[in-house]
This record gives C-alpha cells, sequence and structure tokens, in this order.
C-alpha cells in the first residue's frame, strides 16, 4: 500500500513541474511559435524597391542605406556600354558625357537590364541618380521609359557635390506618365546613413 501510494505522489509531482514549464515558456517568449522580424522604423506601406544608378559609388551607397531603413530591395541600373573615369570628365570637351550631353540622341543608353523581377510587387519605388549638368543621369530615363508606374509612389533622390535635385525629380515624372511622384531629396557625395535614415523616417 505504501509503494502504491509513493507512486501515485512522484507521478503527481511529476504532472505538476510539467505544467509549470510550460506555463513559463509561454510567459518569457521561449516558446516554438515563429517569432515575427521587426519591421524597420523607417519602413513605407507595402513592399519597396530601390533603383539606382551610380556612376561613382556615391548613389549606390545612398541607395543601401535607403534599402536598410526601410527593408527594401535594391536594382542598380547597369550600361551595357560601362562609363570609365575617362567617359565620366565633364570637364573634358571630348568626353563621352560632354558629346552626349551637347546632342540628346546620345543620351539614348542603352541598359544591360530594364526588367525588375515581379515589378507588379512593389508598392513604392525609390530611384537614385547623380546630378548631371543640372538634371538626372540620363542612364536612369531608360529605366524609367521602360516601365509602367501606375498605382505606384516614387521617390527620386540624388547625389551631388553642389548642384540640387532641381527639375530632376520633375522631368522623370513626366517622362514616366505614370505613378504618384512625390518630391525628391538632394543628399551630398558623402551622405551619413543617419542623414539618410532620418529622411526615410519623415516619409513614414
Amino acid at each position: 500500500m505504501k509503494k502504491l501510494l509513493a507512486v501515485f505522489v512522484c507521478m503527481l509531482l511529476a504532472f505538476s513541474l510539467a505544467a509549470c514549464a510550460e506555463k513559463s515558456g509561454d510567459e518569457d517568449g521561449s516558446s516554438a511559435q515563429p517569432q515575427e522580424t521587426e519591421t524597420p522604423s523607417g519602413s513605407l506601406e507595402g513592399k519597396t524597391l530601390v533603383v539606382y544608378y551610380s556612376a561613382t559609388n556615391h548613389t549606390e551607397a545612398a541607395a543601401g542605406y535607403i534599402a536598410d531603413a526601410t527593408g527594401g530591395d535594391l536594382f542598380e541600373l547597369e550600361p551595357k556600354e560601362p562609363y570609365t573615369s575617362d567617359d565620366l570628365d565633364w570637364t573634358d570637351a571630348d568626353s563621352r558625357v560632354s558629346k552626349e550631353h551637347d546632342d540628346e540622341s546620345l543620351r539614348e543608353v542603352e541598359l544591360a537590364s530594364t526588367t525588375v523581377e515581379n515589378w507588379d510587387d512593389y508598392d513604392t519605388v525609390f530611384i537614385g541618380y547623380p546630378i548631371w549638368w543640372g538634371i538626372a543621369a540620363w542612364p536612369t530615363d531608360s529605366f524609367v521609359k521602360a516601365n509602367d508606374f501606375t498605382g505606384k509612389t516614387v521617390i527620386p533622390f540624388c547625389t551631388s557635390s553642389t548642384s540640387g535635385l532641381g527639375e530632376s525629380g520633375e522631368l522623370l515624372a513626366e517622362e514616366a506618365g505614370t505613378g504618384d511622384w512625390l518630391d525628391g531629396k538632394r543628399f551630398s557625395s558623402g551622405v551619413s546613413e543617419g542623414e539618410v535614415r532620418e529622411w526615410v523616417e519623415s516619409l513614414g
């Protein structure tokens, strides 16, 4: 009889300990259920894409900061014929960019790709570029003309040493003909991640 009673008491203690352990797991968040990842504080509504053309890596850096702040995807615009450092020498009248500036017919820069996978899934599209002679670097135009921005919020941004955003955003919006284009933002060539994140959070 004493043996049966001892077995019963042991079983009762085992069940009690199991119940306590289960309750503790629920309270401290250590249950086996998947945990939702935290959304970046500066994220906008829907899915975000950051499209950019970068001649000297400054716009690329800003685009990366925006993607980090929004949780967005990156899409780099790459000319089929890449620009060399000599091509980008705007002080040389015989350089590629100087000739393209003087003759608008030369600005139709063919890109390696203008097609973004799952394009229709994106609700917000940032478009970044360096400023060339007061407007967006023309490889950007090739992408804008090739895509339909209907139903998308489009936010231009640029990098430059001294020039401002100017009418670059408005001109791209005119070329696109679709999309809800917001006012853009100009960043200095050495923009910091903190400055970019502050701007992105102001949009949200």
